[in-house]
């Protein structure tokens, strides 16, 4: 019988404070600020698919390498205070625990490091020789509504896991509440109506998880 247990968390608004696209928009002046982070609330709230919005932050900001570096130290930053208490607790009890984001994976690393997570599942983005964008996989499941539950299934067959518990704030990680055995929400930063109220677990510091991982 398989002894992977799997802790997938989000990144944005949960393993950190800030919402990394949103913080790319934040470069580019507050009307590029403003634009962006009504898509990504809409699209988090569940009021628009997340497909449709995805590509299109992107190719108003076009983030250069350099930017993605710089809020890649500010997720660090902002990181969420119990965080990295929670993430050694979780491995010294056995889980493995994976960033399941539908953010992006060079933004994500510097944190992934910092807290102790070998495992990033995130979108790729593009750049040319220069640091430039140039895209992003557009293939990658994150990148639309459903994508989470079908990265976790893809990696239940792959590991047969024993136990999965995700963790998240957004709709996109309530997708996932029948993939996993645990779906637990997460209010620390932003509250959102249909995650509270359809979480069977929901909490505000990750800190709170110690319970749920014995």
């Amino acid at each position: 019988m398989s002894t992977v247990k799997l802790l997938f968390i989000d990144c944005d608004s949960t393993l950190s404070a800030i919402e990394g696209v949103d913080e790319l928009a934040r470069l580019r002046g507050p009307d590029c600020f403003q634009e962006i982070e009504t898509m990504t609330n809409a699209a988090m709230d569940g009021r628009v698919p997340i497909n449709e919005v995805f590509g299109r932050r992107l190719e108003i900001i076009r983030p250069t390498r350099a930017e993605c570096a710089e809020i890649g130290r500010m997720y660090i930053e902002t990181v969420e205070p119990t965080a990295k208490a929670v993430i050694a607790e979780a491995k010294a009890k056995g889980w493995t625990p994976v960033i399941l984001s539908a953010g992006y994976i060079q933004v994500i690393e510097p944190l992934a490091q910092f807290l102790g997570i070998e495992h990033v599942e995130a979108v790729r983005l593009e750049f040319d020789a220069e640091g430039n964008y140039a895209g992003f996989d557009q293939d990658y499941p994150t990148t639309r509504n459903g994508g989470k539950p079908a990265r976790i299934l893809q990696l239940k067959a792959d590991l047969n896991p024993m136990r999965t518990i995700m963790v998240g704030d957004g709709i996109s990680d309530l997708e996932t509440i029948s993939a996993v055995d645990l779906f637990v929400g997460f209010g620390g930063y932003v509250q959102r109506p249909r995650v509270r109220e359809s979480a069977p677990v929901f909490i505000h510091r990750l800190e709170e998880l110690s319970t749920y991982l014995n």
